[in-house]
């Protein structure tokens, strides 16, 4: 495989559920290109596509159109020499609950080509001491640090893992985060989804937006953040502060001014040069700009725009 082909190319990918008139289609038409020792973060709501997008490219379930390609094979009917080179933590694991941690550990181990040692895995997620204590005793977030035990203990070229610190407490995720941060640095591509925006934000190196099976938004976290408006919102009872007409002229506004009441709410290009252009003609007209808020664009604005349909642009992937 050459160096500067992507890991993973998805082209036109589909896949649907169900048959006749009771067809869903789970995910309609992806393109995304992924690049070898990268973070690639998928976002989405639940139900917008990611699970189903992410079980054709690990492999799991065939697609029912378009490509995709795995180390430059198709990673469902070549599985038997894609899988040894990925690791999988999904976002369930059936452990066997009479087993202990490091029983369940050694039992994956042996499943394994040239496995990292098992006392050497449960040490990387935190859970040495917890190596004697049967599965079913574990809490809920010591059975995520398990399936991300096992995920990374075939020393995997790709990991996917599919909302790895749900159920985490804050410490715990960031010591999943240090951990993801290591293999990246050791040259392992990773796939995430994540309900988490701050992990995207912390970790990912280009992220995918999905909604409704779609791809609507895609490239660096400064990139997607950059289509979303900045916003100013304050209170006057200065009718000229509050006109539509007159805020018009203010530099790099998006979209018309709205105001109710005494609120105004303001969209901008430029937060900058639209909050003091705004603040120089409250202070010539003598008039105060009660409740002033401005915030800076962000990863959650932009998420949150398109997961209300506010977003329906859509923004193909960036070459690998």
């Amino acid at each position: 495989m050459n160096s500067e082909e992507p890991v993973i190319s998805v082209q036109g990918l589909r896949r649907t559920y169900g048959t006749g008139q009771h067809t869903f289609e789970a995910v309609r038409g992806v393109d995304l290109s992924i690049r070898r020792g990268e973070l690639f973060a998928l976002l989405g709501t639940n139900g917008a596509g990611k699970t189903s997008l992410l079980e054709i490219v690990e492999g799991i379930a065939p697609a029912t159109g378009g490509t995709v390609r795995v180390f430059g094979k198709d990673p469902y009917r070549e599985r038997f020499e894609v899988r040894p080179r990925t690791g999988i933590m999904l976002q369930e694991a059936g452990f066997p609950a009479d087993l202990t941690t490091a029983e369940t550990a050694r039992m994956w181990h042996g499943t394994l080509g040239k496995p990292r040692p098992v006392e050497q895995c449960l040490a990387m997620v935190g859970l040495s001491h917890r190596s004697g204590v049967r599965v079913s005793s574990l809490s809920g977030g010591e059975r995520r640090r398990l399936d991300l035990a096992l995920a990374i203990m075939g020393r995997p070229e790709i990991l996917f893992l599919d909302e790895p610190t749900t159920g985490l407490d804050p410490q715990s995720r960031r010591s999943a985060w240090d951990l993801v941060r290591t293999l990246l640095g050791e040259g392992t591509t990773v796939v995430l989804t994540t309900h988490y925006l701050q992990e995207a934000e912390e970790l990912a190196d280009r992220l995918a937006i999905m909604n409704e099976g779609q791809v609507v938004r895609t490239g660096t976290v400064a990139d997607v953040v950059a289509a979303e408006p900045a916003r100013v919102r304050y209170r006057t009872t200065d009718p000229e502060l509050s006109d539509p007409v007159a805020l018009s002229a203010l530099p790099a506004l998006t979209g018309r001014p709205r105001s109710e009441a005494t609120t105004v709410d303001l969209e901008t290009t430029d937060l900058q040069a639209t909050l003091t252009a705004l603040l120089l003609r409250a202070r010539e007209r003598g008039s105060a700009l009660e409740n002033l808020e401005a915030s800076p664009a962000s990863l959650e604005r932009a998420f949150l725009a398109i997961a209300e349909g506010r977003d329906a642009e859509s923004v193909p992937a960036a070459a690998a």
